[in-house]
């Protein structure tokens, strides 16, 4: 059974900092890249950040400088901490692990989202 469980959203001040966690259970984190993304009402879902099974990262323009995505390898976790955040941050942020099946097709994991919301 394959689950990935987000925690760590809440409402933050302009400039504040949260860390999103995603466990993950099964043989999905083990090998695979692990991502995050964000899905605000109306728009597509996009990448924010990805880490792969060597700590090779890559994040979205947007987010560069102020989020850090990492893994701990040891509890099947992938962590999104995120530093001056601004408002248009605002929305849902999903947990992602894509499993390579044979090369060049992949199947997408996803965890149920968790709300981010920044405000004054």
């Amino acid at each position: 059974q394959v689950q990935l469980v987000e925690s760590g959203g809440g409402l933050v001040q302009p400039g504040g900092s949260l860390r999103l966690s995603c466990a993950a259970s099964g043989s999905i984190f083990s090998g695979n890249a692990m991502g995050w993304y964000r899905q605000g009402p109306g728009k597509q879902r996009e990448l924010v950040a990805r880490i792969t099974s060597g700590g090779s990262t890559n994040y979205a323009d947007s987010v560069k400088g102020r989020f850090t995505i990492s893994r701990d390898n040891a509890k099947n976790t992938v962590y999104l901490q995120m530093n001056s955040l601004k408002p248009e941050d605002t929305t849902v942020y999903y947990c992602n692990a894509r499993s390579e099946i044979v090369p060049g097709i992949s199947a997408d994991y996803w965890g149920q989202g968790t709300q981010v919301t920044v405000s004054p």
